[in-house]
């Protein structure tokens, strides 16, 4: 069960970034980075739920961890800055 989650939710990052290239408008993509971003904050969720529950060695997760922090952190920045009026 918490291995279909993360495919999902780790899936839908690339396809809603993929989306974004083929957006019709600054703001349509926007919104399907901010899904992006959202999908890869319940990733690190899903990755953190399989370390406290010790199926998976804490250490074993960590690059994926650390990687789904960065995806977090860089679609934030990317939608904030795409979400700033123009002057």
């Amino acid at each position: 069960m918490l291995s279909r989650q993360l495919l999902r939710s780790g899936n839908s990052i690339g396809a809603n970034v993929e989306e974004a290239y083929g957006s019709q408008s600054k703001p349509d993509f926007a919104a399907k980075l901010s899904i992006a971003c959202k999908e890869a904050r319940e990733t690190h969720y899903w990755l953190r739920l399989l370390v406290a529950t010790e199926l998976i060695p804490e250490k074993r997760l960590h690059g994926l961890t650390d990687e789904a922090n960065q995806h977090v952190a860089i679609l934030t920045s990317i939608v904030k800055k795409c979400r700033r009026p123009t002057a």
